[in-house]
């Protein structure tokens, strides 16, 4: 089993920041990148899980729930990572888009 602390970390450092952030943040385009990233990390997971399958889009639930949709797409993916390469390439998508989100 692969040690996925550092992508969780980014995770709920990223959440958590989003959830702290105002409303006129999060408008100004901080839960578009959160749902670009939940969409992606989502998107890793499932080809992990079913190479040979069409990812599914994960929805737009709306800017409050953007730092839901990044927590639950990034402990998904976590799942299914096979080792430390992959594990710190998935953090530092998490990381660039928080940088991109401003918060």
């Amino acid at each position: 089993m692969v040690d996925t602390t550092p992508l969780n970390r980014a995770v709920e450092h990223f959440a958590d920041r989003l959830r702290a952030a105002p409303q006129s943040r999060l408008q100004r385009g901080a839960a578009a990148e959160a749902l670009e990233l939940a969409r992606e990390l989502s998107r890793r997971a499932q080809l992990a899980e079913a190479p040979g399958a069409e990812p599914r889009l994960m929805p737009d639930a709306g800017m409050f729930a953007a730092a839901d949709q990044i927590t639950v797409a990034g402990h998904d993916l976590g799942l299914v990572l096979r080792d430390e390469n992959e594990v710190a390439e998935a953090a530092r998508l998490v990381q660039e888009a928080q940088k991109r989100a401003g918060v």
